[in-house]
């Protein structure tokens, strides 16, 4: 069955940086497109970042770009989201996405971005 599975969340100072994963499994990784979204309390998940199955092609959320950098290990089946220049209006609960005729959701990690 599908898994995904998201990690490197935590409590960072605005300016600082985390790289978050995704361990992928139970699908053909290598060549599927994968996304990251993220949630707030009382908000609709927000589509972040997405990146194409060979990793040539990634597209940002205006949010997002400049700051983050989405990229992906086949041989590992792990996602990333390298996110820089955070700000208190990052914080929120990320996600990674795979849909294969059906959306599926890893667990989330939280991101906290404060002082």
């Amino acid at each position: 069955q599908v898994q995904l599975v998201e990690s490197g969340g935590g409590l960072v100072q605005p300016g600082g940086s985390l790289r978050l994963s995704c361990a992928a499994s139970g699908f053909s990784f290598s060549t599927s497109v994968m996304k990251w979204y993220r949630q707030t309390p009382g908000k609709e998940r927000e589509w972040v970042a997405t990146i194409t199955s060979s990793g040539v092609t990634t597209f940002y959320a205006d949010s997002a770009k400049g700051r983050f950098t989405i990229s992906r290990d086949n041989t590992k089946n792990t996602l990333h989201l390298k996110m820089d220049s955070l700000k208190p209006e990052d914080t929120a609960v990320y996600y990674c996405n795979y849909r294969g005729g059906y959306d599926y959701w890893g667990q989330g990690t939280q991101v906290t971005v404060s002082s």
